[in-house]
């Protein structure tokens, strides 16, 4: 019963595991650290932000011009800031701040929960 035990331990199993194991397992390792580093690279930003609320859209606003819009949510108002082709939640009245500290986006999502502001961006249009 040890030895079984034994053998799963990390250095068991490699010295169980053949050269294409090895490699295998190196390639994987690879391809998937890899893919972090590409997958932004391959999200390619749109030029519009869509803030809505109770899946209805409230604006559709272009990135190209800067903008700061306040928007009603269950808590209160919320601001969204779009400067210099990015977009941020800039003030919100929920009680934690996760959508504030996320900072600028290019791409991606800010969703409010608390406040029920959903703000998303992708290609070819970003949403808020």
């Amino acid at each position: 019963m040890k030895k079984i035990f034994k053998d799963l331990t990390p250095l068991g199993i490699l010295s169980m595991a053949t050269l294409m194991d090895k490699l295998l397992f190196f390639l994987l390792i690879i391809l998937t650290l890899s893919s972090f580093f590409f997958a932004k690279k391959l999200i390619h930003p749109g030029n519009l932000v869509k803030i809505s609320s109770d899946n209805k859209t409230i604006y559709m606003l272009s990135l190209d011009e800067e903008k700061t819009v306040s928007v009603k949510g269950k808590l209160g108002d919320s601001v969204v800031e779009i400067k210099n082709s990015k977009v941020r939640m800039k003030e919100s009245p929920c009680p934690n701040k996760l959508c504030i500290h996320q900072g600028w986006l290019d791409s991606g999502a800010i969703i409010c929960l608390p406040n029920k502001k959903p703000t998303t961006q992708n290609h070819p249009k970003h949403f808020i």
